[in-house]
């Protein structure tokens, strides 16, 4: 233990270096773009309807139960374990997809996949645990970056051993399992934290003191129940403070986008590999959806880059700015679903992909700049769960609900109709936002001029 406090003494680098080998690492999951190859293929021999309604839908009912308590049990175990669990689940996970039989091991897999998307509280939060409030900014964009740049890795490499090298898909998986296992292995360097970001920022030092001075079973106890009291009370006092903050109808808006367009986007991307199985003009042809994946990522990361070099008013046209972009969002998803051609589709997904990229991000830092940072993990893990919420819903009534069976092709069309009724709301949002701030800056001229005629008696023209 000495150890490792005298590596986190050192400074940001060392436990950001290795957070952002984790997430590189994580993400480096070449066997995912081709999954549904995979279980449909000759090695597992599912049909597409099993993949659709029996083993996805597994993944959305999981994470909604698992978000809640897995936020809790971040900040009382110190976030470390949450991502060591969060690597053992992924490791779990491409196991059972590999070497598992029958479907309740795929269940299972998707179950543990459950468990490490609800994990990543942990890894974007456990940074903070470790590092000054200088730093934040910097390590966030260090953490975020490696998680991106792993997944376009993995897609760029899956296809490249595919297309150019023939390489099996069973072989994909014995990478990823390799690459996971390293993540697995990379968690373990990670520093403990000696404090939780929930506990220490609303009790202050005084949550440095929960640490069992008595090694037997009593005071162990002790010291954890004091240390669970302690996350009920800071929990419920950021509720409260919560409370303030989505009183105010910009930043409602901002989070009902965050938590719709989250939902949208994990139904679209889940199942788009099935659509694009569809859409395959024959069995013959080779799919490219690792490389359509990577260039996704990549344009949707250069899209976020964008946003943040783009000089707007957001809290004036921020609304307006997310109405249209998930208009041209509805338009593409409207086209993957009405074209036949797969080129088509694979280019509405890139230019879907991207939109979505660009507007999470001003959603985001909307949300964030009006934060405080302890604030920040709960407002993200509501809106989180809002989203899941939402994507439980629309999985049982669209994938789940027998009398209506619908097809792949009436899915898309449904979340097409979904993201224009978000860019309708939104649109209305923006324009009503607008006019209001004019109308209220025309107003605050006319206080102006009134202020300047009652000062010299005269009219605001005559003043020389």
């Amino acid at each position: 233990m000495a150890w490792w406090n005298t590596r986190q003494d050192q400074g940001w680098l060392y436990p950001t270096a290795v957070l952002c080998v984790y997430g590189f690492l994580s993400m480096m999951r070449p066997a995912e773009p081709f999954l549904v190859s995979f279980l449909t293929g000759p090695q597992k021999n599912f049909t597409v309807q099993q993949v659709s309604r029996e083993f996805y839908p597994i993944w959305a009912y999981s994470s909604l139960f698992l978000l809640i308590p897995m936020f809790l049990l971040t900040d009382m175990l110190r976030y470390k374990p949450i991502i060591m669990l969060q690597a053992l689940a992924y490791v779990v996970c491409w196991l059972l997809y590999s070497y598992g039989s029958g479907v309740r091991s795929i269940q299972l897999s998707l179950f543990a996949y459950s468990v490490a998307t609800a994990c990543d509280v942990g890894y974007f939060t456990y940074i903070y645990s470790v590092v000054g409030p200088e730093h934040y900014q910097r390590v966030t964009s260090y953490a975020r970056a490696a998680v991106l740049l792993g997944y376009a890795v993995a897609s760029l490499l899956s296809q490249l051993l595919v297309s150019i090298w023939r390489v099996s898909l069973s072989c994909l998986n014995v990478i990823t399992i390799t690459c996971l296992c390293g993540a697995l292995l990379s968690s373990l360097f990670l520093p403990m934290p000696q404090r939780g970001v929930l506990i220490s920022e609303l009790h202050g030092t005084e949550s440095n003191t929960d640490s069992p001075t008595d090694a037997t079973f009593g005071g162990v106890q002790a010291a954890w129940r004091r240390r669970f009291l302690k996350t009920l009370k800071g929990l419920r006092q950021m509720l409260l403070d919560c409370k303030e903050h989505y009183s105010s109808a910009a930043f409602l808006f901002f989070c009902i986008w965050f938590a719709m367009g989250k939902c949208g986007f994990y139904q679209i991307t889940g199942y788009v590999q099935i659509l694009w199985k569809l859409k395959q003009p024959s069995d013959n042809f080779t799919a490219y959806n690792g490389g359509v994946d990577a260039v996704a990522t990549l344009s949707g990361a250069a899209a976020s880059v964008a946003v943040g070099h783009t000089s707007l008013n957001w809290s004036v046209w921020g609304e307006l700015t997310l109405g249209a972009f998930s208009a041209l969002a509805a338009g593409a998803v409207y086209l993957m679903d009405l074209t036949g051609n797969i080129w088509v589709c694979y280019g509405c997904y890139v230019i879907f992909k991207s939109v979505y990229m660009q507007l999470i991000t001003i959603c985001t830092f909307q949300i964030a700049r009006s934060l405080s940072k302890e604030h920040y993990a709960l407002v993200f893990g509501i809106n989180t769960f809002a989203a899941s919420v939402l994507q439980t819903l629309l999985t049982a009534v669209v994938l789940n609900t027998k009398s209506l069976q619908l097809t792949v092709a009436t899915q898309y069309f449904i979340y097409a109709t979904y993201f224009g009724a978000i860019a309708l709301i939104f649109l209305i949002r923006g324009v009503y936002s607008v006019h209001a701030t004019k109308h209220s800056q025309l107003e605050g001229d006319g206080q102006d001029d009134l202020t300047a005629e009652r000062q010299t008696g005269l009219p605001e023209s005559s003043q020389v």
